[in-house]
């Protein structure tokens, strides 16, 4: 394959990227439910539309695209790999947005600034998660054992996931942040939507700050565990590269969206545990007993599934309200007094 669809692609990304900030969202404001529901379903209609069309440049060879591979994937292949993937990671980033609603609620983010957060936190996730999957394409590519260790790697990320305790953190003493605090001084209110500020002529960091550098570390941890999970999926660097950034481009709109509903998915960890766990074992038994792509489709959805009903029909103990936030300039975040 040439440069040309890789170069068209990232066009196409920075365009909607433009589109969303520049032009649609360009005054900061607390984005709604229905209005999250509504970006949702548009980000949803285009991967279906890169969908098809992806199956379609495959199928003709259409700019050279597939002919990378030894054994070319034929429209119908590739379109399936495509929305298993996109299915893996868009199940996988449901975890992260429970850290990115602890963040903010840790930091008191207003609601009308943190699409801006989540705007730039995912732009540096495409970033990383290309860095990421040209690395380890290249790995597999080299050693063919590779396939192993990142089958290994899911299966213990599955069982970390199993035996984490839920709980309240104390972001403070978070790495990152006490990284920043050591290069720039922290405000302790917030000045719009600005990340640094002037004061006293000293140029100093918002909390906002504070919430991006946190949301862009979390990112850069949960690609160390989707990443692989892609590669138990497909080998093909542009299928597991589209898939994963249509993935996190509806990212911030889901989050809207969930929000309000993060409280009642007390099941949905435990299906992650599974199709990870899945993913895993499929990555060490591929040179052994091959599962085709359509049967791991079908098994990652019904364990998704089954965690989704199960949350919605088993009601938890506790019933958690959500609290809206402060949109004014002067909410205080949580210990930056």
């Amino acid at each position: 394959m040439g440069s040309l669809p890789w170069i068209g692609f990232i066009v196409l990304v920075v365009l909607l990227l433009a589109l969303d900030l520049g032009v649609l969202n360009r005054k900061p404001h607390a984005m709604s439910t229905r209005e999250a529901m509504r970006w949702t379903a548009l980000w949803v209609l285009l991967a279906i539309i890169w969908n098809v069309g992806l199956g379609f440049m495959y199928e003709q060879r259409v700019l050279g695209v597939g002919d990378q591979l030894g054994s070319a994937l034929t429209g119908r292949q590739a379109a399936l790999q495509f929305f298993s993937a996109y299915v893996v990671e868009e199940s996988l980033s449901v975890d992260n947005l429970f850290v990115m609603a602890m963040v903010f609620r840790f930091f008191a983010v207003p609601d009308a600034y943190q699409h801006r957060v989540l705007f730039f936190g995912i732009l540096g996730a495409l970033i990383f998660r290309g860095i990421f999957i040209g690395a380890g394409i290249t790995f597999i590519a080299l050693f063919t054992w590779a396939i192993y260790v990142f089958g290994a790697l899911l299966l213990y990320t599955a069982l970390r996931m199993l035996l984490s305790k839920e709980g309240g953190t104390d972001l403070d003493t978070n790495p990152l942040v006490r990284a920043v605090r050591r290069f720039f001084p922290v405000t302790s209110h917030y000045h719009g939507n600005q990340f640094f500020v002037r004061l006293e002529g000293k140029r100093t960091a918002t909390p906002l700050c504070l919430a991006l550098v946190l949301i862009e570390g979390s990112d850069i941890v949960f690609a160390v565990d989707s990443v692989p999970a892609v590669f138990g999926v497909t080998s093909d660097p542009f299928i597991a590269f589209t898939s994963n950034v249509f993935a996190i481009l509806g990212l911030r709109s889901l989050y809207f969206t969930l929000t309000a509903a993060m409280s009642s998915f007390h099941y949905i960890k435990l299906s992650l545990v599974c199709v990870l766990a899945f993913v895993g074992a499929k990555m060490l038994l591929t040179h052994y007993l091959p599962i085709s792509t359509p049967f791991s489709l079908g098994v990652i959805v019904l364990l998704l599934g089954i965690g989704v009903g199960a949350s919605l029909l088993v009601k938890p103990k506790l019933n958690v309200t959500h609290a809206r936030n402060t949109t004014t300039d002067e909410a205080e975040p949580n210990k930056l007094g």
